[in-house]
């Protein structure tokens, strides 16, 4: 069962456990990883930190009408901010531009309470910001 079918009213949510297994980030062996785990939080919240590959463009940006990132396109997207509010927005717009778009519900709060990694733009330990 993919978590990426559309439930009632818009795009799916899911755990952060959810979206570290289908990212890459699971500690499962199984583990799927073909899905990007896109981070749409400002550029100071992913400098302090995010989880390693994510791809990041701004949800401000989105809603401006910026494309997304080449490393995303044509690939279903699992959209991640701090707690998950902005997350639901932009899943949303991209569902809206045909785009297989989930959220995470607790966003980078609870990847990092998951003990999930978080990184800084240098590969050193990030903080959620």
């Amino acid at each position: 069962m993919s978590i990426f079918r559309r439930g009632q009213g818009g795009p799916g949510r899911v755990t952060v456990q959810e979206a570290a297994a289908c990212t890459g980030h699971g500690n499962a062996a199984d583990s799927g990883g073909d899905a990007v785990l896109l981070d749409i939080r400002e550029p100071y919240e992913w400098q302090a930190g995010h989880a390693p590959r994510a791809v990041h463009v701004s949800l401000s940006a989105l809603a401006a009408g910026a494309g997304l990132p080449a490393e995303a396109q044509a690939r279903p997207l699992v959209v991640i901010c701090r707690s998950g509010n902005r997350s639901l927005q932009a899943a949303e717009l991209l569902a809206a531009w045909g785009a297989e778009a989930v959220d995470v519900i607790g966003g980078m709060r609870d990847w990092a309470e998951a003990g999930l990694p978080v990184v800084d733009p240098h590969g050193g330990n990030g903080i959620v910001a």
